[in-house]
C-alpha cells in the first residue's frame, strides 16, 4: 500500500465498497420488511460492485492529472 494515496491499493477500495454494502444489508435485514428490503439489498449489491470501480477511476484520473502537471510545469512529484 502506498503512503501517498491509500486508494491506490485495490484491497482498500474493495473494503470500502464491502463495508458500505454490509451496512446497507444489515439495515435491510434487521429493520425493513417486504419489497423495500429487497430493494435495499439490491442497492447493497450494486454498492459492493460499483464503489471500488468508481474509486479506481478516481485514482487513475488523479494519477493522469499529476502527470499532466509535471509535463506542463516541468517538475515531477
Amino acid at each position: 500500500m502506498t503512503d501517498d494515496n491509500p486508494l491506490a491499493d485495490a484491497r482498500v477500495r474493495r473494503l470500502i465498497g464491502l463495508s458500505g454494502a454490509f451496512a446497507l444489508a444489515a439495515i435491510a435485514i434487521f429493520f425493513l420488511d417486504g419489497t423495500i428490503r429487497w430493494v435495499v439489498l439490491g442497492v447493497a449489491v450494486l454498492d459492493a460492485i460499483v464503489t471500488p470501480y468508481i474509486l479506481g477511476l478516481a485514482v487513475e484520473n488523479a494519477e493522469d492529472e499529476s502527470e499532466e502537471a509535471a509535463d506542463e510545469y516541468g517538475f515531477s512529484t
